[in-house]
């Protein structure tokens, strides 16, 4: 197996990982790449990051058919997150990253990715909107029926 074959491997792992949400925990130096990727990635990165999750979502057939995300839109955000992965890897966080490798392997890369996936998470769904939405479901709940689930039971 080539290295740049399997360097590639090991971002496809860290994008999988943050996509999936999954909690990270690291050692020392993968906590110390998992800062630096965070504080490196501005705003707009970061919603380039989920809008990414996102379009790579969309390719399960359970949800395709309420997406409208085209090929090319697809494309144009795996171009842009891959440029972003290799800048914050090769110069925003070069230092972090190699010794997060050296000191605890590839799976720091894995971790400290998943972190950075759920940071750019949370601040989407921390917007008012978003919220607002996600709390729409509890309109059509029988709150009769949940207040009696979590109410003592007397015996």
């Amino acid at each position: 197996m080539n290295a740049r074959f399997r360097n590639a491997r090991f971002l496809v792992f860290g994008l999988l990982f943050f996509a999936i949400g999954q909690s990270a925990s690291a050692g020392p130096y993968g906590d110390a790449l998992a800062k630096c990727l965070v504080s490196a990635t501005t705003p707009a990165e970061k919603t380039t990051l989920v809008r990414w999750m996102f379009a790579m979502v969309t390719l399960h057939p359970d949800v395709a058919d309420i997406s409208g995300v085209t090929p090319e839109q697809r494309t144009a955000l795996s171009k842009e997150v891959g440029q972003l992965f290799e800048r914050l890897l090769t110069q925003s966080c070069a230092k972090e990253a190699r010794e997060a490798i050296r000191y605890e392997g590839t799976t720091a890369l894995e971790t400290s990715f998943a972190v950075l996936g759920q940071v750019a998470a949370r601040e989407l769904f921390a917007h008012p909107k978003v919220s607002e939405g996600m709390s729409e479901f509890t309109k059509y709940i029988d709150e009769k029926k949940i207040e009696d689930l979590v109410a003592p039971q007397e015996q």
